[in-house]
């Protein structure tokens, strides 16, 4: 009888070893955005292709709108493996590389192709891995678009304008020395908070891309809208490096295979939801979208000019020139 109960529980071990080995792993993505804006739409085609490509053996799980945690904690629950993946904006990661500050030099990039010829080089996809000294490895850059700046005032077309106003920012040394540049006060203040902020005039304005802009109603609670593209919001999709390193080579490829395509698709996206959404702001009719001329661009871009130089000894003059080449 004592064989028997042996047999039966080296028999139930089994079992369940084996149930454990057929558990999918479950991969949680959040992020702090709308499902329809081009981030939004990526982690949802990632989810799509990953579980296409590796059935049963991973379970994606999405969770946008800071449903998970907000941009304020994303980063430190990524280290601590309670998520595996997040996609924040290239502002947040000073604190590990200030080589990432380029992005956030403003008038830096002519547009959103220009970007993409930037991070497509070779000085682009170093930075991919110029955090994993850190735990932080980076898989992919998705796009949201070029910012564009709003305030509560009627009048928005020279940096004059903006002068004493308080702006919300990403936590980013470069946005606050951009503000301080323009005699604005710039705070820093986590994306989920900023509607009520700008609705009870915490703060004046907030910069941001037409689809962030259009999805988290930020046009009901603003005046005017300045078409300025003066700087880029884009992504890197980043992994936590020993749970990455740790997979198996099938699902490692897997996933790699599915972000690669759900890359290509979200950034294809990009620019066409950022017109739409564009469209969709200008037919509420509840905040004016204020073309600039080329005289008050360029005054924009003499004011900001010298963030340039304040930052540049930290992010290198290489990855700077770089990033101007993309431009042609």
């Amino acid at each position: 009888m004592k064989l028997i109960r042996i047999v039966a529980a080296i028999a139930a071990c089994a079992m369940l070893s084996v149930a454990q080995a057929q558990q999918p792993i479950i991969v949680k993505f959040s992020h702090v955005v709308a499902d329809k804006t081009p981030k939004g739409q990526a982690a949802l085609k990632f989810k799509e292709l990953a579980e296409k490509y590796l059935p049963g053996k991973v379970q994606v799980q999405v969770f946008p709108n800071s449903q998970l945690f907000g941009d304020g904690q994303e980063l430190d629950a990524l280290l601590l493996g309670d998520v595996q993946f997040i996609a924040p904006s290239l502002s947040k990661f000073d604190r590990y590389t200030k080589k990432l500050q380029v992005y956030d030099l403003p008038f830096l990039f002519e547009n959103l192709e220009a970007v993409d010829r930037f991070q497509h080089s070779a000085k682009g996809k170093e930075l991919l891995d110029s955090m994993t000294s850190k735990g932080i490895k980076g898989v992919a850059y998705w796009h949201n678009g070029m910012k564009q700046l709003s305030t509560d005032k009627a009048q928005l077309k020279r940096p004059e304008d903006v002068k004493g106003l308080k702006f919300r920012i990403q936590s980013s040394d470069v946005l606050e020395a951009q503000f301080r540049t323009l005699g604005a006060n710039p705070q820093k203040m986590a994306f989920a908070e900023v509607y009520q902020a700008l609705q009870t005039g915490v703060v004046d304005g907030q910069e941001n891309t037409w689809s962030n802009i259009y999805t988290q109603k930020f046009y009901e609670v603003q005046k005017t809208i300045a078409e300025t593209n003066h700087g880029v919001i884009d992504y890197m999709v980043i992994t936590n490096a020993k749970w990455w390193d740790g997979l198996p080579a099938d699902v490692k490829a897997g996933l790699t295979k599915a972000m690669d395509e759900a890359t290509a698709y979200g950034n294809k996206l990009a620019d066409d939801i950022n017109q739409r959404d564009k469209k969709l702001i200008a037919d509420a009719g509840k905040a004016k979208i204020q073309a600039l001329s080329k005289d008050d661009l360029a005054a924009w871009q003499k004011a900001m000019a010298p963030v340039w130089k304040k930052f540049e000894d930290g992010i290198g003059k290489d990855l700077i020139d770089a990033a101007q080449k993309s431009n042609t």
